[in-house]
């Protein structure tokens, strides 16, 4: 097998599931002796991916100005560095990338890989993620979009590798250590005892949040099971007002005390593990939605609207979940069916890291290995 030299390139190395993806991948290089580069602005997840092996390039490429484009020079020289391949996971870098690379001497620089992460707008900013070599759709729902509207790229050229976890991190019938079951308890008291259902996803309008809101007030008029919503996940400063309005709605709604903001956790698998029912409720189809696949890894139902990438991981998992999208009766009908149910559980996750890392890295390889 050919020993590759990899390097990555996305904008920061916060949180989401585009850097967990690229962090997942280069410990996959790493552990199979290739070497592993990532280049970003940088971010809080640096010191991980270090300490895995890889090694980070810190350069401004999330910029979203012209004057970005004074770096493709430096990032033409960089290419001729010795890669192999160059792997881009979002559209800004990917420009930036994109624009070194075609500069450079076909027979010299490295091979292209791009990932399309998401459902992005059409038009010609997002095509720079369709011009790869090989282009990496994390979900049929994903690889439909590609083939519907840039229609010029080869399906070919495509690779479906959908995402993955890891079933010893999200065991199934995982129980967190009793210190945290006794801090998460001490910390949110009105918790304990509670039957909880999660919307897990930042707090921003096309989350569904307010859908959220609106079920758990109907569940509780019902009176058939009182339950609790948990919303796991932060605000940023341009969602204030929005996290605002959503308090304003609970309360509206008498369901303030039904209610908890538990913002951004970086124990998602121990809270969860916490709750009877997982959600997604996004206004628009999610190319693939990682949480619902780390609560049907744990054995957590997830009820979702039927559409984007749900409709290929629930749908498998836990068909029972797929409710009709916008429909507010349907959902409700649906959560009162799994609650009473609690015997129905999702089946053994099948979406795992282990054959996501592998089939990038089969991508890597068959690529440097091809004509060019």
């Amino acid at each position: 097998m050919q020993r590759l030299s990899v390097l990555q390139v996305l904008p920061e190395l916060n949180s989401g599931g585009v850097e967990r993806g690229t962090l997942e991948i280069g410990a996959a290089l790493v552990a199979g002796d290739h070497t592993s580069t990532v280049l970003s602005n940088g971010g809080r997840l640096v010191g991980q991916l270090e300490a895995e092996g890889s090694r980070h390039i810190t350069l401004p490429v999330h910029r979203k100005s012209l004057g970005s484009l004074r770096l493709v020079p430096r990032l033409r020289r960089l290419l001729q560095d010795g890669y192999d391949i160059v792997h881009v996971r979002s559209r800004l870098p990917a420009w930036l990338i994109y624009l070194a690379w075609r500069g450079l001497p076909p027979a010299t620089r490295p091979r292209l890989v791009s990932t399309v992460h998401g459902l992005y707008s059409v038009n010609a900013y997002s095509a720079v993620m369709t011009r790869g070599e090989r282009v990496i759709a994390i979900s049929a729902c994903v690889r439909n979009y590609i083939l519907e509207n840039y229609p010029r790229t080869d399906p070919e050229r495509i690779r479906l590798i959908h995402r993955g976890v890891d079933p010893q991190e999200f065991l199934r019938g995982y129980e967190p250590p009793i210190e945290w079951r006794d801090n998460f308890y001490e910390e949110n008291p009105e918790l304990e005892n509670k039957v909880l259902l999660a919307l897990p996803g930042r707090i921003t309008r096309w989350k569904g949040q307010e859908t959220f809101l609106r079920l758990i007030a109907q569940l509780n008029c019902d009176g058939e099971t009182p339950v609790h919503g948990l919303l796991i996940g932060g605000a940023e400063r341009k969602q204030q007002r929005f996290l605002r309005e959503l308090k304003a709605l609970a309360e509206g709604l008498g369901i303030s005390d039904e209610l908890t903001f538990l913002g951004h956790r970086a124990d998602m698998r121990e809270v969860l593990s916490q709750c009877r029912v997982t959600y997604n409720l996004s206004t628009h189809p999610e190319p693939f939605g990682r949480t619902m696949i780390e609560a049907l890894s744990l054995g957590i139902p997830v009820v979702a609207w039927n559409y984007g990438g749900a409709a290929e991981s629930v749908a498998e998992l836990f068909p029972l979940g797929l409710v009709p999208p916008q429909n507010e009766g349907a959902l409700a009908e649906t959560t009162r069916t799994v609650l009473r149910e609690p015997e129905v559980l999702p089946k053994p996750n099948t979406f795992l890291r282990a054959t996501m890392q592998r089939a990038t890295l089969a991508v890597y390889e068959e690529l440097a290995a091809s004509p060019r």
